[in-house]
């Protein structure tokens, strides 16, 4: 009899490791809803604060490397000071400050906008206009001091406005001076050139007129063109820069930390904000990403899932129509959407999830005014 039970010893092994197994893949198919994470991975925390913490490292490690050919397209602005030489007749060599308007006066046709252009985009306008007075006309223009100038930081950051800078600055300089990203920051950064300077020339000298072979007020000569009148020049007027923030730190390289010139208005657009909170293992705001659209399984799924105490049926979005004050709620049924048997909503900026719990038997709108006034403590994660 001992003998027969040690030969059945390995099967009876086999059969409780299988009962093992289907026990814990059943227990697995019942937890899967639970999470709301099909991809089995939490989403990497990080804070808006650790997200302006990142870019302020990346700022000081990148603040010695400034790419020549960012230096060579330097704006000039009011308050410089230029050397022009003209290498057919020295008598029209000057240093010339730039006027408080953008202007220069230079001998033979009087007023030039200056302010807006690099040195190489004004070199071309003055032997542009010198081709009336000799033949084949050579200027060189040299900066040779840069005086203090305004840039504009609007948008999501902690403080934007206007600030005096003196020399060359980039893009994670001028976020610093702002203070940080805001929470509702998007990942991109917009840099419209010299839109400030347009703004203050086109105020200073509305009264110019435009169209005599000359630059309009503030509005900048097309990089490597020679002029060719305001058409080309009002194109140049709508350059923008574009910077993902999120690419600039994965890679650190210094060409993405792009220059910004004097008059030029720094814009982070905002992205918004989908909150969050009740029953779930991680309540928060999470920022919206300009390519993809939010979800409340996304949502769900960033929270991290479902606590035991949740209710799934009774959970709601919380939404405030745009020109409307009042909230709408919008009943959604958790278990449903994620059996496949409801639709996944879509989300917007601003919207609320909030999953009840079942252990507090609260009234819907006492449930909606603790959701709204909880997001005010809650941290907002990037993703």
């Amino acid at each position: 009899m001992p003998r027969l039970l040690r030969k059945g010893r390995p099967f009876l092994v086999a059969l409780v490791v299988l009962r093992l197994l289907v026990s814990s893949s059943a227990l697995h198919s019942q937890a899967a809803p639970q999470s709301i994470n099909p991809s089995g991975q939490n989403p990497p925390e990080q804070t808006t604060e650790d997200y302006n913490q990142r870019l302020e490292e990346l700022r000081r490690s990148l603040a010695s490397s400034t790419p020549e050919s960012q230096v060579a397209d330097y704006r000039i602005g009011a308050q410089d000071l230029l050397e022009i030489k003209v290498f057919e007749a020295a008598d029209l060599n000057r240093s010339l400050r730039v006027s408080a308007s953008g202007e220069i006066s230079f001998p033979l046709f009087g007023s030039v906008q200056a302010a807006g252009l690099t040195a190489q985009e004004l070199q071309a306008l003055l032997e542009f206009k010198l081709h009336k007075y000799m033949k084949d006309p050579h200027v060189d223009v040299l900066v040779s001091s840069v005086e203090s100038h305004p840039i504009s930081v609007v948008g999501a950051v902690k403080k934007p406005g206007v600030f005096q800078v003196r020399g060359l600055k980039t893009v994670l300089e001028m976020i610093s001076s702002a203070e940080g990203l805001a929470d509702d920051a998007g990942d991109d950064v917009i840099i419209m050139r010299g839109a400030g300077l347009r703004t203050a020339f086109a105020q200073g000298n509305s009264q110019e007129q435009v169209g005599s072979g000359q630059s309009s007020p503030g509005e900048a000569t097309p990089a490597r063109d020679a002029p060719s009148g305001s058409d080309d020049l009002n194109a140049s007027a709508k350059e923008s820069v574009r910077v993902n923030l999120k690419d600039l730190l994965e890679t650190g390289n210094p060409r993405f930390n792009v220059t910004v010139y004097p008059g030029d208005i720094v814009n982070v657009p905002k992205s918004g904000i989908v909150y969050v909170v009740g029953e779930v293992k991680k309540p928060g705001g999470f920022v919206l990403k300009s390519n993809e659209k939010m979800t409340v399984l996304k949502a769900m799924a960033l929270a991290e899932g479902l606590t035991p105490t949740s209710v799934k049926n009774r959970a709601r979005i919380i939404r405030t129509d745009a020109g409307a004050a009042e909230k709408v709620e919008i009943p959604i049924d958790l278990g449903k959407i994620l059996d496949g048997k409801a639709p996944d909503p879509d989300l917007k900026p601003a919207d609320i999830v909030f999953v009840p719990n079942s252990t507090g038997k609260y009234a819907a709108y006492r449930g909606s005014e603790a959701a709204i006034s909880a997001i005010t403590s809650l941290l907002v994660f990037r993703w």
